[in-house]
């Protein structure tokens, strides 16, 4: 029932253990739902229904979108649900009509008094809106009249969400048991003494830091009768040749541990049950598209038309501005929208993982999956994002995120298909609680890949299953409308810089973004660094294509009265959304020549003024025309000019003109727009409002803070950030 303990010269133990006086009863049911974006919230989800079967529980599990299968109104059970974030703290697009119809104010404030609800919410404190899917749904939940059997988790993605969750799942189990042991207590007493109140049955949520004592006082933990002979003679045969190992080197690494870690006993995570079964079959050679990859939005094929570099050769990052042309599509975009763009594994990283799983001869072989019969996996399906009938390299390529850090689950399961008694211990390591602080450092800060993994632990030789299992779906990658379609018709910009990082995971290696790396190759054909310009248009190299979705959920717009004034801050590439901006309102001032409109003021930042000035020309028009009618850059990196010390950051400008920001916010209903970086440049400029707020007004920094509360709440700040 508790996590496995595995002893450095332990046996490893899968205890099943039978939580007490359950096997003489019924199973208790509860609700279990899902809100996921990438998969983080299902997978958990799943990871709960696997465990309550062993602690007495059935689990009803389905995505929140599946309204057709469950009804909240006239649920009877605990419900459990998992909620994670996307964008700037929207609850993901599954979630989109659930919140929508709980959000009904004309629904009573006892529609949901019956239901007795734990929620768990993920995300990302480098974002301002932190959980703010979870929290919106258990705010309005409670609006409704549910009330908590069980207090809300909220794990953070910055740090590792397993710190929270794991202690937050060991917790579950005693506060179900609570809830049902309370509920049938409450019909015993309702049925003996009918004049008691209902106020002194009331249950109180169970607290997560309270619980795994009493978890582990309920629990017994009993020996598997399954366990085979062989199992413990090749485990202790894992120790001997551990004790007989060369000394371990004197720091810790991907691949060796020191004392205490080495030396420990572990609690290692449940193997997750396997579910597919694969057959590689000979391939008649047809042909294969992106069009195959699944997405919830209609997909566009469209031409690139013009590629430039707007960064010189000598800046410590390239950017680069893509046009496409969208004049033959039905695709439409708003200044201020985010478009998805479509994009393969690197051609180099699928043909090594191929290699290292020897499967380079069948690559061109079709992938068919089936659930296997004899699965434990409880609702086993067939994974949506890997269609049917392609072959594996295209699988490979354009369905699976291959760069994705690998979890926990994965490293779990990779261990028991790992021969060498060194790095078996060394994956136990990693996947258990005792070595979490080892994966944050080796795997998870260090990008680790899949591929890394296996070249780091030779003697682990995965099925090709395992892998279809634990891979999520290949996301695409959001980018900013860099253009207006008034000022650029049936043309789409946008810019992007090409991340490169070292990767020293097993060798010290050079990366690319896994998007931008392959734009950049993509367009490198018509792109002339000499003249920073392209060939495209009228020249001979053919047109390269990509695929384009819209975003289902795009909110950054201008507002909708034009004279009202506006500050954008957007540093470095997040001033994309601005030039749309100030192109759209060039346009509709020269279609409305005696019309009012609000000042424009840009907060624009980068390192160097003749490196990385982004759309310099451009923003010298805008001002002088009058459309941006005030311009603030700072320059980071360059030497002060003159005895007075320069403005470094964005934030710096903004309180320079304190007394101006301050009036146009909070007396002449402007709107701020922020768009970048969100791990600092956000969180600073969001300090600097506070503090400006607080000194202009005259008001305490909790004030300020709730001033700015509703200013995003009347959609009068908005961020358009990224970690």
């Amino acid at each position: 029932i508790s996590t496995p303990t595995v002893g450095a010269g332990a046996q490893v133990s899968e205890s099943k253990g039978l939580t007490c006086g359950i096997c003489c009863e019924v199973m208790r049911r509860f609700l279990l739902l899902y809100a996921t974006q990438k998969g983080q919230a299902k997978a958990i989800a799943e990871e709960i229904c696997e465990k309550a079967f062993a602690h007495g529980f059935s689990a009803d599990l389905h995505c929140i979108s599946e309204s057709d299968k469950y009804d909240l109104k006239t649920e009877t059970a605990p419900l459990v649900v998992v909620v994670s974030t996307t964008g700037t703290g929207d609850p993901p697009d599954t979630a989109r009509k659930f919140v929508k119809a709980i959000q009904d104010k004309a629904l009573p404030g006892d529609f949901f008094a019956h239901l007795r609800y734990g929620l768990l919410g993920l995300g990302d404190s480098e974002y301002t809106y932190f959980c703010n899917g979870g929290k919106i749904i258990d705010k309005r939940l409670q609006e409704l009249g549910a009330e908590h059997f069980y207090d809300t988790g909220h794990a953070d993605d910055c740090v590792g969400l397993e710190l929270v969750v794991e202690p937050w799942i060991d917790g579950l189990w005693a506060a179900l048991t609570k809830h049902f042991t309370s509920s049938r207590g409450k019909e015993e007493r309702n049925g003996a003494l009918k004049m008691a109140s209902n106020a002194s049955q009331k249950m109180d949520p169970v607290k997560p830091e309270l619980l795994h004592l009493e978890s582990q006082v309920e629990l017994l933990r009993l020996d598997d009768p399954g366990r085979k002979d062989s199992e413990v003679r090749e485990q202790n045969a894992v120790n001997r040749s551990q004790s007989s190992a060369p000394p371990a080197a004197s720091e810790s690494s991907l691949t060796h541990s020191i004392p205490p870690l080495s030396q420990a006993s572990l609690n290692i995570p449940a193997l997750p049950p396997e579910y597919l079964q694969v057959h590689l079959q000979e391939s008649l050679g047809q042909e294969e598209s992106q069009a195959s990859v699944t997405s919830v939005d209609p997909i566009f094929q469209v031409p690139i038309s013009k590629a430039v570099q707007l960064t010189t050769d000598d800046a410590m990052k390239t950017t680069l501005l893509v046009e496409l042309d969208i004049s033959k599509t039905d695709f439409s975009y708003q200044p201020g929208d985010a478009f998805n763009v479509i994009c393969p594994n690197s051609d180099s990283e699928v043909q090594n993982l191929l290699q290292r799983l020897q499967l380079t001869d069948r690559r061109e072989h079709c992938v068919l999956l089936k659930i296997k019969a004899d699965t434990k996996k409880k609702g086993a399906a067939l994974p949506q994002h890997i269609p049917e009938g392609h072959s594996l390299q295209f699988i490979l390529t354009w369905c699976l995120e291959i760069r994705a850090v690998p979890k926990k689950a994965l490293l779990r399961a990779l261990v028991d298909y790992t021969s060498d008694g060194p790095e078996k211990r060394r994956l136990q390591e990693l996947c258990s609680r005792q070595g979490a602080a080892d994966y944050n450092r080796f795997v998870r800060d260090e990008r680790a890949s899949l591929l890394d993994l296996l070249l780091a632990f030779p003697s682990c030789q995965p099925p090709l299953h395992l892998l279809l299992e634990h891979l999520p779906k290949l996301q695409p990658r959001p980018y900013s409308c860099a253009s207006s379609n008034l000022s650029h018709p049936g043309k789409l910009h946008f810019i992007f810089n090409i991340v490169e990082f070292l990767s020293t995971t097993t060798m010290e290696v050079l990366r690319k973004g896994v998007c931008t790396g392959w734009l950049a190759a993509v367009v490198a054909a018509i792109l002339r660094p000499d003249t920073r310009v392209s060939r495209a248009e009228g020249g001979t190299a053919p047109a390269p294509q990509i695929s384009i979705s819209p975003r289902t959920t795009n909110f950054f717009h201008l507002p909708s009265d034009p004279s009202a004034p506006i500050i954008m801050v957007g540093p470095g590439t997040g001033i994309a959304p601005f030039i749309g901006f100030l192109q759209h309102r060039e346009k509709l001032q020269e279609q409305h020549p005696d019309g009012h409109f609000g000042a424009m003021w840009l907060f624009f930042g980068c390192r160097h003024k003749d490196r990385d000035y982004l759309f310099r020309e451009e923003l010298r028009h805008f001002h002088k025309r009058g459309i941006l009618t005030h311009l603030k850059v700072c320059f980071s990196r360059d030497a002060p000019v003159g005895e007075e010390a320069p403005v470094r950051y964005v934030q710096d400008n903004i309180r320079l003109h304190s007394k101006q920001v301050a009036r146009l916010l909070l007396h002449e209903r402007g709107c701020i727009y922020v768009c970048g970086d969100a791990k600092n440049m956000a969180k600073d400029v969001n300090d600097t409002l506070v503090e400006i707020i607080s000194k202009q007004a005259g008001v305490e920094k909790l004030e300020a803070m709730k001033t700015l509360a509703t200013l995003k709440e009347e959609k009068r700040y908005l961020q358009d950030i990224w970690s």
